[in-house]
């Protein structure tokens, strides 16, 4: 894996321009094929596929980027996939720092399990048929976040082009995202003592305001899930001879909900899933509401229809673009994901159903513990049933949010850099309602580190839904401004930071 050295730049002194032209080669010629192959494998993450040891799908995008990480030759960098027993694999690679002293490491993440397909894909699209159109590459995983590890491997090529020097880097891909990362901790701890002082962690699994300018993600919501279920009956009963007697599951459902939720504000009524806002991350909002404006909530799918000559839409919870940003990131909102128990309409019949399921999606603030939190959940849904009926709640566990330490003088200093380079505009910061279970744990267990936490999810990506694209040009600019970050660290380090 020797390639030729390079003239190494001095510290901090990565040519913008040609930066971005090395990766955008790279893009083009060959990260879009890689993920077009990447797209067309149903990997989901285990949580969706109970047979995924079997199918062998993650394994094979694990070991597809593996080779391709290898044939890059990247100088100095070790590669191996690592695999616990009985948990899904990881990726790690590690590179040697060059040209400066500094002790810190450079961590870098993603993954690449994949949500399940969903419904209601354009006509000429699908989740697992990858197509290239204008600058927008769809299909399921490519943007959330299967493009990561190309990413990273490509800044790296484009800071050793350039000869610059870098601190130490490791990389980190894992398989078990979507399903909230419950393979990751046992890993962090196999390979702690290889992972170095982490001094700055990029995460390339987040979202972007607008493709205008490069985006911080400053906090992250955490999760509580699990599904609860509503039995009132052995077997389905007819529903003339029954109902008026028979309590409906349905029914008595909603009132169980009705104890978690307003649902006419959908505030959720306990205050110990609540937290205050800090107020550098109120300010924050307000500079982002001033950039987007009402494209903050306008980006979504809203349903419409025609009344009157005129097209009506469905309204969002709040015009207000400060407590739009506020309420998808700092505020508790509950989410029904799933349901069963019911017959599809075609089949439903005069039967008073046994039973009610649904699957819940609880995102937390980022300062309230999750583990705290599933406890207060099932207590509250499955104590005191209306009607003596079976009410349980079976959690898939939770997942702690995560704000964001201060910022660094030299990491805001080359954020802004890197965004007026590549964008002409200088650094947005946003909080995500998304959830990435890594940050919490790397921010306890490197308390000292930077956090680039950035993605290509903007504006009608639709991660997890349908019609999901990586914005490839918007890409290619995260992917120079990577480098360009990298590659400040050891002259801030040689500042004395």
């Amino acid at each position: 894996m020797n390639a030729p050295l390079h003239r190494e730049m001095p510290a901090g002194l990565l040519d913008p321009q040609r930066a971005l032209s090395d990766v955008t080669a790279k893009w083009d010629q060959d990260i879009v094929r890689q993920l077009t192959d990447y797209i067309a494998i149903p990997a989901k993450s285990p949580g969706f596929d109970q047979d995924w040891v079997k199918n062998g799908y993650l394994d094979t995008v694990l070991r597809n980027a593996a080779s391709w990480v290898e044939a890059q030759k990247v100088e100095g960098l070790k590669l191996e996939i690592v695999q616990l027993e009985g948990r899904t694999p990881v990726l790690f690679f590690e590179v040697p720092a060059t040209g400066t002293d500094m002790k810190e490491t450079v961590l870098m993440y993603g993954h690449l399990d994949k949500q399940p397909e969903f419904t209601g894909w354009r006509s000429d699209l699908g989740p697992w048929s990858p197509k290239y159109e204008d600058g927008l590459l769809y299909g399921r995983g490519g943007a959330d976040d299967g493009y990561a590890v190309y990413a990273s491997v490509a800044a790296l090529q484009a800071l050793k082009a350039q000869g610059a020097a870098h601190p130490r880097v490791v990389g980190l891909i894992e398989t078990c995202e979507e399903s909230g990362s419950y393979d990751l901790l046992p890993y962090i701890d196999a390979l702690r003592p290889r992972l170095g002082e982490v001094g700055l962690v990029i995460c390339l699994d987040s979202g972007a305001g607008n493709y205008d300018q490069l985006w911080l993600t400053t906090s992250l919501r955490g999760m509580a899930s699990g599904t609860l279920r509503v039995e009132i009956l052995t077997e389905g009963v007819h529903s003339g001879d029954a109902s008026g007697l028979v309590p409906s599951s349905f029914r008595i459902m909603r009132q169980v909900l009705d104890r978690l939720e307003d649902s006419k504000t959908g505030r959720l009524l306990p205050e110990s899933f609540h937290c205050e806002v800090p107020a550098d991350r109120l300010v924050q909002a307000q500079a982002t509401a001033a950039i987007l404006g009402d494209e903050v909530y306008k980006r979504f799918p809203w349903a419409h229809y025609d009344c009157g000559g005129a097209t009506t839409f469905a309204l969002p919870t709040t015009s207000d673009p400060v407590e739009a940003l506020i309420n998808r990131t700092w505020r508790p909102t509950l989410s029904v994901t799933g349901a069963e128990g019911f017959p599809a309409l075609k089949d439903a019949g005069n039967v008073l159903r046994p039973y009610t399921a649904f699957k819940l999606s609880l995102r937390l603030p980022p300062l309230v513990d999750a583990d705290q939190a599933v406890q207060r959940l099932k207590r509250l849904l499955e104590d005191n049933a209306p009607y003596q009926a079976k009410v349980t709640f079976d959690s898939n566990g939770g997942a702690t949010g995560w704000n964001a330490p201060s910022t660094a003088p030299w990491f805001e200093r080359a954020l802004n850099a890197a965004s007026q380079a590549h964008f002409g505009a200088g650094c947005g910061y946003i909080g995500q309602g998304g959830t990435i279970p890594l940050m919490n744990m790397l921010s306890v267990g490197f308390p000292k580190a930077q956090m680039m936490v950035c993605g290509v999810l903007g504006p009608k990506s639709n991660a997890h839904g349908p019609n999901e694209f990586l914005h490839v040009p918007y890409a290619k600019k995260l992917t120079a401004a990577v480098a360009e970050v990298i590659a400040a660290l050891p002259a801030a380090h040689a500042a004395g930071g």
